[in-house]
């Protein structure tokens, strides 16, 4: 089944053996790595790991495909209509068909890891029986259920898989094949069974709003010695103020000044590292505080050690936002 196209020019195949290909997917913004197994004809299980602000993707095809994509980690927007957008986050899981993938995909965080079961339903029918015994499991009823046209659907926090998804970020290599069959059939059965409730989908915002609010961002990243008020944003940028903060919190996944104190904090750890004639105090006020002890108990609480322990000890890598990197 061919869901990677070779034709894609930042995409390369990096490893080949047996039934699993390692492809690297490269641009400005990073670089991300899909690893691809071909369980049997007609289902592939691929491994999706992006450190990228987006990607692009020249994928189309006639195949008739259902395809379930799990975030583990991090965000990616999705179109839902014409100039429309929503966001899918960690215990997210998206169905789709594969018919509308091919363009710009937005990485807000500047990552992504999941996992994604697709299969090919003019080649699994025969495959699918055997795994579910007497079980009449029927992939295009499933399909139907889901994806009744070409938008994707997307099912918000489902607790209920996270266990098959999380255990296939650890199967030992001799048990593999036969692990992904088991996880293969429990998901199709969990999709099978599951009822489909209205009014969960999350809300979509124009682009229009979304570009805008990805200003205000930037903005607010060049700018943080500064404490501008969310009152003088929605002035400066003309957008309404509840659908600034709607709309930010949809595309980050955090109100705004959340996430912009997560921003203080990762780039003080930066400039801690790469600055050591950088006294505290200068850093402090570099991330917008007045204060050197308000700022080392922000610090503190954010990456569990003082602006200091923090530079001796060479500073923990981990950051809440990667693109904030040397």
């Amino acid at each position: 089944m061919a869901l990677l196209q070779d034709s894609q020019p930042d995409l390369c195949l990096l490893a080949k053996s047996g039934g699993c290909s390692v492809y690297q997917l490269r641009n400005e913004s990073g670089e991300g790595t899909m690893t691809v197994y071909e369980v049997f004809p007609g289902a592939t299980i691929l491994y999706n790991d992006f450190h990228m602000a987006y990607c692009d993707s020249s994928f189309e095809t006639r195949q008739d495909l259902l395809c379930i994509d799990y975030c583990r980690e991090g965000r990616m927007e999705y179109a839902v209509g014409n100039d429309a957008f929503s966001y899918v986050e960690a215990g997210d899981l998206k169905v789709d068909r594969r018919l509308k993938h091919k363009g710009y995909f937005s990485l807000p965080l500047s990552h992504y890891h999941g996992i994604s079961m697709c299969f090919d339903l003019s080649m699994i029918p025969m495959e699918l029986a055997r795994l579910a015994g007497d079980y009449p499991l029927d992939l295009a009823a499933i399909q139907r259920k889901f994806c009744p046209d070409a938008r994707p659907r997307v099912i918000h926090g489902a607790p209920s898989v996270d266990h098959i998804f999380q255990e296939l970020c650890a199967v030992p290599e001799r048990i593999k094949m036969p692990y992904f069959r088991v996880k293969i059939l429990e998901l199709l059965l969990y999709l099978d069974a599951l009822e489909l409730g209205s009014g969960t989908e999350k809300p979509y915002f124009y682009r229009s709003q979304v570009e805008t609010v990805k200003a205000i961002r930037s903005y607010l990243a060049e700018h943080l010695d500064q404490h501008i008020t969310l009152e003088a944003l929605s002035r400066q940028y003309q957008i309404p103020l509840t659908t600034m903060k709607a709309c930010f919190k949809s595309v980050y996944g955090s109100p705004v000044n959340t996430y912009m104190r997560a921003l203080r904090m990762d780039r003080a750890a930066l400039l801690l590292r790469k600055e050591p004639e950088a006294s505290v105090t200068e850093i402090a006020g570099a991330v917008g505080y007045d204060s050197s002890s308000k700022f080392a108990a922000a610090f503190r609480a954010a990456k569990g050690q003082t602006p200091l322990e923090y530079r001796r000890g060479g500073g923990n890598p981990v950051l809440s936002f990667p693109d904030e990197t040397e």
